[in-house]
């Protein structure tokens, strides 16, 4: 039984390099050892996760779970927009299992003792930087990313250093100092040997409920069907939900991600780790499951679908039902094929695929932003800070309409996904830019054909549920936004409207087929693909706009843009548009008509 409470602790640092030197605790007498459920992780949840639960988390120390605390930190950057090569990836409870696999991957304990490890006290990293903030409880944050390197100490040298140039660095780094109270509980707890939940709490953390059993058992049992239209209707959606954080109806607090599996119900889940969702999972045989999420939750990475009866039956409408393109048949996972959705899932019918993102817009818009990006700069910074999003209709969608067009655009709509090791000459190439001129002349020129006088009011998506998401408003902050419903804020710079090729096309560059480990070339790419596909939005949304002010309010979005010209392969005066506009300011006329008199 141990018998120690922390009453105080002191760290003494050389003037040079040399390790920090930590005398034997002073300890009172007790007979409590602490409990990491009840005693450690409410500390943990209020004071360390806001930074330490994502992709971005300071030496990917995620504290989110106590298996990401004894995972430990390294010192490989995740977020490095000049990697040439890409790198493994390091994602908690996908990539390793065990503390010796996260070792053998270079990340080392923040927990353990940095020197005896029989000693009568504890010297961790986590400890003392907890105690450097005691000593320096000033709130200074000052961080500069451009400049600033990213220091992760491993040992008593390394830390020493960090600590002697940067006597501020105590965590909670640039929030104020653990109340005395929460200091001395983790330090005890750290002395105790850091010790996770017992068996039986686990268990119950990990464990639906009987009544997200029984939902769990309705949802694999159709996702897991073995004929082939419910098996690529599997696909499709474990593609596109992968992300989230599935909701069952009156499970309050539980959260499930959709996962595929070596192991069939009931058996342990065990997951098969691909890097994207459309990656091939090499084996004949695997299975969809729901994995019950028991970290903190974080609103950083909190996206919410709700998979109940309504849903299921729902799915069952848009995809079980119809009679599919061609006869249902298995699709195989070879590169050229799963990268390309047009592909992938041609013999799906087109109407349903778009309306069930439609029918989740909000949450797949919310994918764009806290996907694999998570802190969100190679995302956000080719959007401005607040716009709003409207749909077409499918009534109206080119790709609904005319399915067979998709199909002989194929190479055109293709993304540069299909590599997250891109050759470094293919950083700047042209080649998926001229695709995607290409599609886009195309898709003008039928759509003048189809809709000579152009689009009125009704062409815009007006929902099918109270619960749709037909109006979207994005906020933006540097490298963090949010998505709401409706329109928010004042009348903003620019609109999108969203049509089914580019919905589809913005998920699998921005989500499905980002690689946060992918090399330069692979992320430039994708940042300059999206620059096309938030034009095409824009583009789209000034088809509703009286045609001689077109380019002029293109040219007036882009101020600082000397070649704004490159946009006139567009013909924006090609298509007429059917609203009757009566005011000087069209822009807004047009959302009031959506707001007022179609929503």
């Amino acid at each position: 039984m141990f018998k120690i409470i922390v009453s105080s602790l002191f760290i003494v640092l050389f003037a040079s390099c040399s390790a920090p030197f930590l005398p034997p605790v002073k300890v009172q007498d007790t007979q409590k050892t602490l409990s990491y459920t009840k005693d450690v992780e409410p500390i943990l949840k209020n004071r360390c996760v806001v930074c330490h639960s994502c992709y971005n988390s300071p030496c990917q120390a995620k504290f989110s779970s106590y298996e990401g605390i004894d995972r430990g930190a390294s010192k490989i950057q995740v977020y490095d927009a000049t990697r040439l090569n890409a790198i493994d990836p390091t994602r908690l409870f996908i990539d390793a299992q065990t503390t010796v696999q996260w070792r053998n991957k270079g990340f080392y304990s923040l927990t353990q003792n940095l020197g005896d490890t029989n000693a009568s006290y504890n010297d961790s990293i986590m400890l003392q930087l907890l105690h450097a903030k005691k000593l320096h409880p000033q709130i200074v944050g000052i961080y500069d990313p451009e400049h600033d390197k990213l220091t992760c100490p491993k040992d008593k040298q390394e830390l020493a250093t960090y600590l002697r140039k940067k006597p501020n660095g105590g965590m909670p780094y640039g929030l104020p100092a653990l109340k005395d109270k929460e200091y001395k509980t983790l330090a005890t707890w750290l002395y105790q040997g850091a010790k996770g939940e017992s068996q039986k709490e686990k268990i119950a953390k990990t464990t639906p409920s009987p009544t997200a059993k029984r939902y769990i058992q309705k949802w694999e049992k159709f996702l897991n069907a073995k004929d082939p239209k419910h098996r690529m209707t599997a696909r499709y959606l474990y593609e596109h939900l992968y992300l989230g954080h599935i909701y069952f109806p009156n499970t309050k607090g539980e959260f499930f991600e959709l996962v595929r599996s070596y192991t069939p119900s009931p058996q342990p889940i065990a997951v098969i780790p691909t890097l994207r969702p459309f990656d091939d999972p090499k084996t004949k045989t695997f299975y969809y499951r729901f994995r019950k999420v028991h970290s903190i939750i974080v609103h950083k990475t909190h996206m919410v679908v709700t998979l109940g009866d309504a849903k299921l039956s729902r799915i069952n409408e848009l995809f079980i039902a119809p009679k599919w393109r061609e006869i249902p048949h298995l699709v195989g996972y070879d590169t050229k094929t799963a990268t390309n959705p047009f592909v992938a899932f041609r013999q799906i019918p087109t109407e349903s695929r778009y309306r069930f993102l439609l029918e989740n817009s909000r949450f797949i818009v919310m994918t764009f932003i806290k996907g694999p990006v998570c802190r969100g700069q190679m995302a956000l910074n080719v959007i401005h800070d607040h716009f709003w999003v409207m749909f077409k209709d499918p009534r109206y969608d080119i790709a609904v309409i005319a399915p067979s067009f998709i199909d002989t655009q194929s190479k055109n709509l293709s993304l540069p996904i299909q590599s997250v090791d891109m050759p470094l000459v293919d950083t700047f190439s042209d080649t998926y830019k001229e695709r995607y001129k290409n599609y886009y002349i195309a898709k003008r020129k039928l759509l003048a054909k189809l809709f000579p006088q152009g689009y009125d009011i009704s062409s815009i998506w007006k929902g099918r549920n109270k619960s749709d998401s037909p109006l979207l408003s994005i906020y933006r902050h540097f490298d963090s936004a949010s998505v709401d419903r409706g329109v928010l804020g004042e009348l903003p710079r620019t609109m999108w409207v969203i049509d089914y090729a580019q919905f589809e096309r913005i998920y699998y560059t921005l989500v499905a087929g980002y690689d946060v480990f992918g090399n330069v070339a692979h992320q430039t790419n994708i940042r300059r693909y999206m620059d096309f596909l938030r034009i095409e939005g824009e583009l789209n949304f000034l088809e509703y706009m009286p045609k001689e002010i077109r380019f002029s309010m293109l040219q007036s979005w882009y101020i600082n843009d000397n070649d704004v010209d490159r946009y006139k392969y567009a013909n924006l005066k090609e298509i007429d548009t059917q609203i009757t506009y009566t005011t000087t300011n069209p822009k807004k006329e047009f959302i009031e008509k959506v707001v007022n008199e179609h929503i």
